[in-house]
Protein backbone atom coordinates (compact mmCIF):
# COMPACT_ATOMS: atom_id res chain seq x y z
CA UNK A 1 0.00 0.00 0.00
CA UNK A 2 0.88 3.70 -0.68
CA UNK A 3 0.76 6.21 2.09
CA UNK A 4 -1.65 8.46 1.86
CA UNK A 5 0.87 11.51 2.51
CA UNK A 6 3.26 10.29 -0.12
CA UNK A 7 0.62 10.67 -2.81
CA UNK A 8 -1.95 13.46 -1.45
CA UNK A 9 -0.79 16.20 -3.82
CA UNK A 10 -1.31 13.90 -6.80
CA UNK A 11 -4.78 12.71 -6.10
CA UNK A 12 -5.90 16.11 -8.51
CA UNK A 13 -3.97 14.72 -11.02
CA UNK A 14 -4.91 11.08 -10.93
CA UNK A 15 -8.63 12.24 -10.62
CA UNK A 16 -8.18 14.79 -13.85
CA UNK A 17 -6.03 11.95 -15.84
CA UNK A 18 -9.76 9.51 -15.38
CA UNK A 19 -11.68 12.30 -16.82
CA UNK A 20 -9.67 13.17 -19.63
CA UNK A 21 -11.23 10.97 -22.01
CA UNK A 22 -15.20 10.67 -20.69
CA UNK A 23 -16.85 12.24 -17.55
CA UNK A 24 -17.23 10.04 -14.62
CA UNK A 25 -18.76 9.89 -11.18
CA UNK A 26 -17.45 9.05 -7.40
CA UNK A 27 -17.63 5.20 -7.16
CA UNK A 28 -16.25 4.40 -10.76
CA UNK A 29 -13.11 6.98 -9.92
CA UNK A 30 -12.64 5.39 -6.71
CA UNK A 31 -12.89 1.66 -8.48
CA UNK A 32 -10.64 2.95 -11.08
CA UNK A 33 -7.86 3.86 -9.11
CA UNK A 34 -8.10 1.04 -6.80
CA UNK A 35 -7.33 -1.40 -10.10
CA UNK A 36 -5.25 0.99 -11.97
CA UNK A 37 -2.85 0.54 -9.33
CA UNK A 38 -3.10 -2.85 -8.43
CA UNK A 39 -5.10 -2.31 -5.19
CA UNK A 40 -1.62 -0.25 -3.65
CA UNK A 41 -3.34 2.27 -3.26
CA UNK A 42 -6.96 2.88 -2.36
CA UNK A 43 -8.47 6.67 -1.99
CA UNK A 44 -10.76 7.35 0.68
CA UNK A 45 -14.52 8.23 0.29
CA UNK A 46 -13.74 12.03 2.14
CA UNK A 47 -10.35 12.08 0.26
CA UNK A 48 -12.10 11.70 -3.38
CA UNK A 49 -15.04 14.21 -2.53
CA UNK A 50 -12.85 17.16 -1.22
CA UNK A 51 -10.89 16.54 -4.43
CA UNK A 52 -13.80 16.85 -6.24
CA UNK A 53 -14.66 20.38 -4.24
CA UNK A 54 -11.53 21.52 -4.63
CA UNK A 55 -11.46 20.92 -8.55
CA UNK A 56 -14.34 22.58 -8.94
CA UNK A 57 -14.02 25.58 -7.21
CA UNK A 58 -10.33 26.29 -9.47
CA UNK A 59 -12.75 25.55 -12.39
CA UNK A 60 -10.75 21.93 -13.28
CA UNK A 61 -14.20 20.34 -13.38
CA UNK A 62 -17.40 20.89 -13.45
CA UNK A 63 -20.54 18.41 -12.19
CA UNK A 64 -24.23 17.79 -13.65
CA UNK A 65 -26.48 15.26 -12.86
CA UNK A 66 -28.09 12.15 -14.70
CA UNK A 67 -30.85 10.19 -14.49
CA UNK A 68 -29.89 6.68 -13.81
CA UNK A 69 -32.14 3.72 -14.80
CA UNK A 70 -33.54 3.15 -11.38
CA UNK A 71 -34.83 6.84 -11.13
CA UNK A 72 -31.95 7.72 -9.14
CA UNK A 73 -29.78 11.16 -9.61
CA UNK A 74 -26.08 10.34 -10.14
CA UNK A 75 -23.09 13.13 -9.98
CA UNK A 76 -20.64 13.11 -12.55
CA UNK A 77 -17.57 15.39 -13.24
CA UNK A 78 -16.45 16.20 -16.54
CA UNK A 79 -12.58 17.74 -16.64
CA UNK A 80 -12.64 21.50 -18.36
CA UNK A 81 -10.40 23.30 -20.56
CA UNK A 82 -8.86 24.77 -17.56
CA UNK A 83 -8.71 21.62 -15.96
CA UNK A 84 -6.60 20.29 -18.98
CA UNK A 85 -4.41 22.76 -18.57
CA UNK A 86 -3.84 22.33 -15.12
CA UNK A 87 -3.27 18.72 -15.25
CA UNK A 88 -0.06 19.21 -18.35
CA UNK A 89 1.12 21.56 -15.43
CA UNK A 90 0.94 19.01 -13.09
CA UNK A 91 2.58 16.07 -15.41
CA UNK A 92 5.48 18.55 -15.67
CA UNK A 93 5.63 19.19 -11.73
CA UNK A 94 5.77 15.59 -11.62
CA UNK A 95 9.21 15.39 -13.70
CA UNK A 96 10.99 17.48 -11.68
CA UNK A 97 9.99 15.99 -8.66
CA UNK A 98 10.95 12.98 -10.09
CA UNK A 99 14.59 14.22 -11.12
CA UNK A 100 14.90 15.79 -7.30
CA UNK A 101 13.91 12.98 -5.60
CA UNK A 102 15.69 10.25 -7.57
CA UNK A 103 18.88 12.45 -6.67
CA UNK A 104 17.90 11.21 -3.02
CA UNK A 105 17.15 7.70 -3.42
CA UNK A 106 19.60 4.59 -3.63
CA UNK A 107 19.10 1.29 -5.58
CA UNK A 108 18.04 -1.24 -3.11
CA UNK A 109 17.65 -5.05 -3.37
CA UNK A 110 15.00 -5.82 -1.15
CA UNK A 111 14.41 -9.74 -0.21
Amino acid sequence: MISSDVIRGYNDTIILYLLLDHPSYGYEISKKIKEMSDEKYIIKETTLYSAFNRLQKNGYVESFYQEQSHGKRRTYYRITESGVNYYYEKCQEWEVTKEVINQFIKEVNFK
